[in-house]
């Protein structure tokens, strides 16, 4: 009985939270904390937004002896203004000058902050200068799309002339030979996109495409002349030369140039040999040897 009762003390009666809302309905979500600590409701920021509608003004711009006369929020930026003047102008906004009270204006800029008002005048003027770096840019990215779209077809042909390489290569591996005619006809076909490759003007990345295609057409080119080669070696029934066996016989010019010098020396002592030996019998002949000594007292 007694516990009871100091229980009855002891414990905190329960309360209702702000705005007579149960405990269980409590959501954190709806309290924030001040800066000063305090934990109070959050705040509806949509219930602090002004229900009064923006107003909109008339604004007159003056483009060359013609004035245009625009509806425009009045918080709107000058860029929207542009974009607006390009449908009754004809003039890309990035090619316009929006000058208001004697000082041109920046797109980004807002009506209301320079204070345009219902009425306000306004002078557009063409800006030469940003209508050629424009143009520049464009005809940039149009030669960059030719580019492109140019070594992804080259490409596509390096593709195919690279899987018949690899078909005589397989046929000159089995121990067969390989018509001339289809050596050289493919040899053509590659050296012709290597010709358009190179007058292919690039830049930035494509550089790097341009370079790899280049030395793949070169690599296929070298093979086929491998091939050239090979056909025209002699070779017994059944012998299977490889392919880069021209590279080794290429390496044996040297050695053979080495070979005639060594020859050619050799026939230049042979022809000194009889004069070397006259010369050494007339220095024998005028040498006088003799065995009698003179004996002094």
């Amino acid at each position: 009985m007694m516990n009871s009762k100091v229980k009855g003390v002891c414990s905190m009666p329960n309360k209702k939270p702000v705005g007579g809302a149960s405990e269980g309905s409590v959501n954190p979500k709806e309290w924030e904390v001040t800066p000063g600590g305090m934990l109070v409701q959050k705040r509806d920021s949509s219930s602090n937004q002004s229900s009064v509608p923006i107003p909109t003004i008339r604004v007159r711009v003056k483009h060359g002896s013609t004035y245009h006369e625009i509806r425009v929020s009045s918080q709107a930026s000058f860029g929207e203004l542009k974009k607006m003047l390009a449908d009754h102008t004809g003039l890309h906004p990035l090619d316009q000058k929006l000058i208001y009270r004697k000082k041109e204006r920046d797109s980004k800029a807002f009506l209301d902050v320079a204070r345009v008002k219902d009425g306000s005048k306004m002078v557009l003027v063409e800006d030469i200068a940003s209508k050629e770096r424009r143009c520049l840019e464009m005809l940039k990215i149009a030669k960059m799309e030719k580019s492109s779209k140019s070594l992804l077809q080259i490409g596509l042909e390096v593709d195919k002339y690279a899987e018949q390489v690899k078909a005589l290569e397989t046929t000159v591996a089995r121990g067969s030979k390989v018509q001339q005619m289809d050596v050289d006809h493919l040899t053509g076909l590659l050296m012709t996109s290597l010709v358009k490759l190179d007058e292919l003007a690039v830049i930035g990345d494509l550089k790097s495409q341009k370079t790899m295609l280049e030395r793949k057409l070169q690599k296929q080119v070298e093979t086929l002349d491998a091939m050239k080669l090979q056909n025209t070696m002699p070779r017994s029934k059944g012998d299977k030369i490889p392919v880069k066996q021209h590279e080794h016989s290429i390496g044996k010019g040297p050695i053979a140039t080495q070979k005639e010098q060594t020859q050619e020396k050799q026939k230049s002592l042979i022809v000194q040999m009889p004069m070397l030996q006259q010369t050494q019998r007339h220095s024998e002949q005028s040498v006088v040897f003799t065995t009698k000594w003179e004996t002094f007292d």
